[in-house]
Formats: C-alpha cells, structure tokens, sequence
C-alpha cells in the first residue's frame, strides 16, 4: 500500500517537453531517500493542459504541478513528499479560488467547464497497464454484451444514443453498424480510423496514448454487433508512442482473454492487428484507408457501394475514429439515455477538441456539444495571448472553415458548423488573432491540400491546384478583381465534382475566408496591401524620420545593404533592395521602423 501517487504525463506533449526526465530523475530520488515502498510513479496519458507541461499531480492531496523540470524534482520530493509541504511555485493556480493549492482540480477555469466521456482516464491510469483499465471499470461494458445482450440491441442501444460519428462526417454511429450487421458474408471487418492528419489535431493521438485499452474493447462490442471476427487499427507511423502503448495493450488483453478465441466463454472470437499508415492525409478518407490495408496505394474509391456492403477486401466493414469509439463502453454501461441527455437536439454527447494557435491554454478539451466557441476560447483556452483580438476560429483543419468573431456564440454542433461554412472535422480548432491574414490562412491549407491529394480525380488534382496558384498571385499583389470570382467559381466546381471528401471539401477555407473576410482579399488586390502585414510581398519596411537615432544598427543588420546613413542623423531603407526579411524591425530600440 503506497501512501502517495506521482501521476506524471507521459503524452507526446509532455515527452517532449522532458517529462521522461522528470521520472527518471524522480525513481532516483526515491530510491536514494528510501521512499519507493512508499510512492508510487504512475505514467500516464495527456491531463489536457499541454502548454503547461511537462505536468505532474500528486495524490492524495490532488496538487497539480506545471513546467516541472529535473531540477525541480528534488525540491518536490524533500519538501512535499517527505515533510508534507506543497512546493507552491510550480502549482498550477488559474483558478478563481484564493488558495490554489486546496482547490480540486475540477475546479480551475480549465476544468470546470468540461465533460470527459471519451477522455475520462486520460491523465488518471497508467496506460501501459490493463489492471488499472480494468480497476476503472474496463472491459465491464464487452463482458454486459456478451453475456446479456443481443447484438440487435448493442446496435439500437448506440442507435438511441444518438452518437454520430466524430471523424469529421458526423453519420450515426448506430446506423452505420445497423448496415453492416443486416449484410450477410462469411467474413466481415471492423476497422479504427487512427489516422488523424489534420493539422492541428491530436485528439485520437492523445485517447491511444492515454487509454488504448477503450478502444479495443469498443471494437470488439462492434465485432459482436456486426458480426464480425477480425479488427484493424489503422495509425500514423509518426505517432510511435500511441502504436507502441497499442501493441502493449493488445498483447495484455490476448493474454486475459479479452481477445482472440471464446472471449468470456461465450464462443464469441475476436481479433485484433495493427497496420502503419505512411503519412497520407488522403488514407483519412474511409475507402481509401481500406485500400491502403489490403496493401495497395490509397486511393479512395467511388461510393456505392458504401463499406457496410464491400468495404475491406469486399466484405462488409464499418469504419469509425478513435474518438467515436471511445465514448462506446461508457453507453453500454449508462445507457443510450444518459448519453443522449448531453448535447443538443441533433448533436448528443461531447466532442473532444484540440486548442491551438493563438492561445493560452493550447491543449486537449472535451465539452459537451452546444458549448459556444466563446467559452471554449475565452473561458476554458483562456483567451487570446498579449492582450490580441480575436479574429477567427479554423475548426475541421484543411476541410473546414474559418468562423468569425460574429460568430463567437454559435452553440458547437454539426448543424450549426456547418449553416456558417465550416464543419466540425475530427476537432481541431485553431484560433487565429488580428495579427493572422485570412488570404494567407486560405493559401496554407490550400499548400497542405495539393500536397496530400492521391491525383486520381482530376477536379481535385488539378483544380486545388489552379485555386492555389490564384491565392498566390494575390498574396504576391498581382491579382485582379476578376481573381476572385475566378476563386469563387473553381471552388464550386472542385466541390461538386470531386471523387471523395477531400477534394470536396479542400474549397473551404477559401470560401469561408471569402465569405467573412472578403475585404482582406479587396485590399490585397485593390489597394495592393496586406491589413495584418504578413504577405512579404505586399509589405513595406520603412524609417520613422522622428523616431531615428542615427544608430546604424538596423544597416549593420541588414543582410543586403538595403538601409543607409549618416550616424547621428536619419537612415533610409532602398525599397528596390528590401527583401522584407523584417530584420530591421526587430533590432530597432526606439521603434522607428514601421511595417505596413
């Protein structure tokens, strides 16, 4: 019996940051001080609150430790670990409480707002270890269906739920494996789409990391309701701590019996494998993610037929994400009228979101569907950094829009997503300040969408390029008017004739930006300027005759000899050799040189 828990996250984020080092360093402190009969070091998945890590708690007080580093390890367990102290400089305490130290950490403007279903032990069981799945309820819902239940109701309880996909597509999760289960074959698949490759996105990452085990229990409650005998995860190969946390967990339930032959003496059999994905963002797409298993080239496939017919090697499959199979023990076990009670009216349940960019809390959030953007940004992210304004919202990464401040009290559903140009896309939410020009936002995921598409359809292979070549034509300040009813025009038509989703939806960062921002792109080509300053192009770096000292050290700067002068008197920037590299600006001490 240990008298004090070290949870320490062991997510990307955190690894990253060092958090290896901080338990390495902590399992030494132990040991030198005779402690570690005493305290035990837990690994685990991501807390949610990556840009405080590398993060720590400590249990039984619940003190949440943030930016810990090895040198701050000692101090921690000599003063709070031996002499019960708590180390308050290196508490988290954004919270509206006096004393941080006493306050749960449900408490704190992070938390306090958010349901986790789907990330319910993310940051609470060490993930490499099946006995703390289990201690938290793991593998309960699989035993209730294979010992209680028919498949037609495991299939009408997710029905009833309302659960809907939380890949990007939003289809019902129950309907989709209602299809599947009415089509006969001797053979039929259940895959997981871990292939998150929007940028910006890391919510499944972060499930596998922090919880693989609710995976493989959800896809084995699907096997059951479809059918089916064989399970695929289809992860990206650049998330080596999810795949191997994965192989982990899927060797410990073989060997508990939780998969392979007979689970639970019921004569149900179940298996599941793992199969690499090379890094395609393509492979997202549902047909073309199956091909990529059978081990051809992923290219998706016109549809119908739809997998729950001929899907993997022409059987019938059903496909969900990471996420959506995250939430489906929890339903088994609370019913479909406790799932269905959170969200709105066509939404139910929570949605986990990645917050990134101009951010304070950048990080992991589950809320409830119908949660406003204001409170996810401004309450939960913490608002905008250095006192900036916000500008927009990017959610559903290169296939959806960008939402503006007009927009901030839009309740987040699929609905109303998608009734204001964006979508809700696998959950990525990337928020952008003043500082952010729209035209260069729609040019960056236009670069990422040319670079990612297989070329098997013309509209998309050629057409998001021609789009791309029109932003950069306006960024570069030679666009006309007449450009962008061009853009507007070759979007529509690169949405109605692609072959699969994401030729359909690249489109929509430019017209979304087109819709809201339209202005930007008018002052781009009309006046020839960018209103944030960030197209290069389009900028001009010059000397405030006033402000100037006559210091010189903007012309020693400059790496082409653009700024000339006298010491003592004002310099001059030679537009014709400006490169706009802006390193001027940056070494000007008396705030003379203006970029505009």
């Amino acid at each position: 019996m240990y008298r004090a828990h070290v949870l320490i996250c062991g997510g990307t984020g955190c690894t990253s940051s060092g958090s290896v080092a901080i338990q390495e360093t902590l399992a030494k402190q132990l040991k030198e001080k005779d402690l570690e009969d005493e305290v035990k070091i837990v690994q685990t998945g991501c807390f949610g609150l990556c840009a405080l890590g590398p993060v720590m708690i400590v249990y039984p007080e619940g003190t949440f430790y943030s930016r810990v580093t090895p040198e701050d390890v000692e101090e921690i367990v000599e003063e709070h670990l031996l002499k019960g102290r708590i180390v308050e400089r290196l508490v988290y305490s954004d919270t509206d409480e006096e004393n941080a130290t006493e306050t749960s950490l449900n408490d704190t403007t992070f938390y306090k707002k958010q349901k986790r279903v789907a990330l319910r032990n993310c940051g609470v069981i060490n993930p490499e270890v099946i006995d703390e799945y289990i201690g938290e309820g793991g593998y309960q819902a699989l035993g209730k269906v294979l010992t209680e239940m028919t498949p037609d109701e495991v299939i009408k309880t997710i029905l009833d739920s309302g659960l809907r996909g939380r890949g990007g597509g939003g289809f019902p999760t129950g309907l989709k494996w209602k299809l599947a289960a009415g089509n006969q074959a001797d053979q039929k698949y259940v895959c997981c789409n871990a292939d998150e490759g929007d940028p910006g996105a890391f919510m499944d990452r972060s499930v596998l990391e922090g919880d693989p085990h609710v995976v493989l229990e959800a896809m084995a409650i699907a096997g059951y309701a479809i059918g089916a005998s064989q399970g695929y995860i289809y992860v990206r190969a650049e998330y080596p701590i999810a795949v191997h946390r994965l192989k982990i967990a899927i060797k410990q339930a073989r060997e508990y019996g939780l998969l392979g032959k007979n689970i639970f003496d019921t004569g149900f059999d179940f298996d599941i494998d793992i199969r690499l994905g090379a890094g395609a963002f393509v492979c997202g797409e549902e047909t073309a993610l199956m091909t990529s298993i059978e081990g051809n080239r992923g290219e998706p496939r016109p549809r119908p037929p739809y997998p729950a017919v001929k899907g993997l090697f022409g059987k019938p499959t059903i496909l969900n994400n990471v996420e959506t199979y995250a939430n489906i023990p929890q339903i088994i076990l609370n019913g479909a009228d406790w799932f269905a009670s959170m969200g709105t009216e066509k939404s139910k349940g929570t949605k986990v979101f990645a917050l990134g960019g101009k951010i304070n809390n950048t990080g992991l959030v589950e809320v409830p569907m119908g949660t406003t953007l204001r409170e996810v940004v401004e309450e939960i992210g913490g608002g905008i950094p250095n006192g900036k304004k916000f500008k927009a919202a990017q959610t559903g990464g290169p296939s959806g829009g960008c939402i503006p401040a007009e927009h901030l009290d839009i309740p987040i559903d699929y609905d109303n997503l998608i009734s204001i140009g964006s979508m809700m896309g696998s959950g990525g939410l990337i928020v952008m300040d003043e500082d952010n020009c729209m035209v260069d936002i729609a040019k960056f995921f236009l670069e990422f969408t040319v670079d990612e598409s297989c070329g098997k359809c013309t509209p998309c292979r050629v057409g998001t390029r021609r789009l791309l070549e029109i932003l950069e034509k306006i960024t570069s300040g030679k666009g006309t008017l007449e450009d962008i009813d061009r853009l507007e025009e070759l979007a529509a038509y690169i949405k109605a004739n692609s072959l699969c989703g994401l030729g359909q939806t690249a489109p929509n960062p430019v017209l979304s930006t087109l819709r809201y921002f339209r202005d930007e792109y008018e002052a781009h080509v009309v006046d020839k300027k960018c209103p944030a300053g960030v197209c290069k192009d389009l900028l001009q770096y010059t000397i405030i005759e006033d402000k100037c000292k006559g210091c010189s050290a903007c012309s020693r700067k400059c790496p082409v000899g653009a700024i000339s002068g006298e010491i003592k008197s004002p310099f001059v920037i030679d537009q014709t050799k400006c490169i706009k590299c802006g390193a001027c600006i940056e070494t000007c001490k008396f705030g003379a040189i203006e970029k505009k």
